[in-house]
């Protein structure tokens, strides 16, 4: 097996991000990521996604052949987007020896408070889940990181706002979608620059279990959805009610 500590890792890598509005795709040497792209148009990741990656590729002057390991974004997030993804990740997998590791979405979104001034030591990371629900889930600081406190959930909005501690800030793209249980809340909201998902964290925190050689088996990789698709659920309903 290689062994980055002893050997270095000057490999190239990729990393994905298409769980929002906004899709992103990062190329890395080793710990370092050398260039990103986000997508120029909101959803539209089934038709932008191959063609960055691509992009990215040539400008580096290497070819998918070249890439030692693929990171992408897991969700929660777009049913879609993640699907499209996670896809690509496997694609990349299955077509020569690309290795995987799939990051938390909301994981990755925490991230972003390292950047604002005097970022807060509890963190509430929270994304529209539709029929006024959230996908969600809570942070610590600790050092130059943000990590889990509790597992993302589908929630009520001002339930999980309730349950955060009053030292905590709220980030995410939730924050757009419930407006009236963020301000009941009361809780600091972070600026709307730290609500996106960027390859590039991906990239970041996908390295640290790199280097411990904690990779996902890419056959059985899937996005979280935590909740089933609508169209799932409405074929269930409809096929119950007969």
């Amino acid at each position: 097996m290689y062994d980055a500590a002893v050997m270095g890792d000057s490999r190239w890598n990729i990393a994905i991000e298409t769980s929002g509005r906004i899709g992103s795709v990062a190329i890395g040497r080793g710990d370092n990521v050398v260039a990103v792209k986000s997508f120029s148009a909101d959803q539209r990741h089934a038709v932008e996604l191959l063609p960055t990656m691509d992009r990215l590729c040539r400008e580096q002057g290497i070819t998918p052949q070249d890439l030692s390991d693929c990171y992408v974004s897991g969700g929660p997030g777009s049913f879609t987007g993640l699907r499209i993804g996670i896809t690509a990740a496997r694609a990349l997998a299955l077509a020569g020896a690309v290795r995987v590791i799939r990051v938390p979405t909301l994981d990755v979104i925490a991230q972003n408070a390292l950047d604002v001034d005097d970022p807060p030591p509890r963190l509430g990371v929270i994304l529209d889940a539709k029929r006024k629900r959230i996908y969600a889930a809570s942070y610590a600081r600790n050092g130059r990181r943000y990590d889990r406190v509790t597992e993302p959930q589908e929630c009520d909005p001002a339930a999980f706002l309730a349950a955060l501690a009053r030292s905590a800030a709220l980030t995410g793209e939730g924050v757009l979608f419930a407006p009236d249980a963020v301000a009941a809340g009361g809780l600091h909201v972070l600026p709307p620059e730290t609500y996106r998902a960027r390859a590039e964290v991906v990239h970041r925190l996908a390295r640290e279990r790199a280097q411990r050689g904690d990779y996902d088996e890419s056959r059985s990789l899937i996005p979280i959805y935590i909740r089933r698709p609508e169209a799932e659920e409405v074929w269930e309903k409809r096929h119950t009610d007969q």
